[in-house]
């Protein structure tokens, strides 16, 4: 090592962090990410009735068994992409899309 440089151990999640900025599909990684935390973010009631979970260009697409579930999903549409795009620190989901 040079004299005079010292370098700090860094977090693991900084470096990637900063590799994902520099990414060239850098919007596929943010959306990988939100597919990861759905369960998390929605827990696991709606996790479990959720099928088919995909976007659809900026969309994000959820399919529920029964209207009941579209109907609960769609009320809270606004808090669970607010939700969702804070865990992934971009706005990549610009809407929520239900369909029974």
């Amino acid at each position: 090592m040079t004299k005079g440089l010292s370098r700090k151990p860094r977090i693991l999640h900084d470096i990637l962090e900063e590799y994902l900025q520099k990414h060239p599909n850098q919007e596929k990684v943010k959306r990988g990410k939100v597919l990861s935390v759905w369960k998390e973010v929605v827990g696991p009631q709606i996790a479990n009735v959720s099928q088919n979970v995909h976007f659809e260009r900026d969309q994000l697409v959820v399919e529920v068994p029964h209207s009941a579930w579209r109907h609960e999903l769609h009320m809270n549409r606004d808090s669970i992409v607010r939700k969702l795009n804070q865990r992934v620190g971009s706005e990549v989901v610009k809407a929520l899309l239900v369909r029974a």
